[in-house]
């Protein structure tokens, strides 16, 4: 991931004032900070011990495939880790709002790795986007919504059929 300095368009500091205005900025930073590091350090660095320390115990998701809490999302982890090995997430964008977190994102990797929804390894290369809307309180996912392109990912694996034109 190229996470490279300031990521993300959130608040605008010029355009906020008025009395404790940092301590509200420094709470947007810091969400956008944690958004940040949960990508780099879970996804990208593939640090499972990261897991337990952005990833509430029972956090909960949208999709019912990751479960509910940290070790149903670290046994799903761990099944992309391993099919994907140079999996990556390249930050586009954040948007901080108070606790609530949007993070859109570029995934690549290359399925080299144990088979994944029944397809074993390929070399297939994989790229598609997707927004992450998560609500962080203290660094730490509470819970979190993705919304991605996943019908071209199971194309390009080769799972299922391109749509014709």
């Amino acid at each position: 991931m190229g996470l490279h300095g300031y990521l993300g368009n959130a608040t605008n500091t010029k355009e906020v004032s008025g009395e404790g205005c940092g301590a509200q900025l420094s709470s947007l930073e810091e969400n956008r900070r944690s958004a940040a590091l949960f990508f780099q350090e879970i996804w990208n660095n593939k640090n499972e011990s990261a897991i337990d320390k952005f990833i509430a115990e029972n956090a909960a998701g949208n999709d019912p495939k990751f479960g509910i809490g940290r070790e149903s999302f670290r046994v799903q982890w761990k099944k992309w880790i391993s099919a994907f090995p140079d999996l990556n997430f390249e930050i586009k964008e954040i948007i901080v709002e108070g606790d609530r977190v949007v993070t859109r994102w570029h995934l690549t990797g290359t399925h080299t790795g144990n088979e994944f929804l029944g397809k074993p390894a390929a070399n297939q290369k994989i790229s598609v986007d997707g927004v992450s809307i998560d609500t962080i309180k203290d660094g730490v996912v509470l819970e979190g919504f993705d919304a991605w392109d996943s019908l071209s990912f199971r194309e390009q694996l080769g799972i299922i059929e391109p749509l014709k034109d």
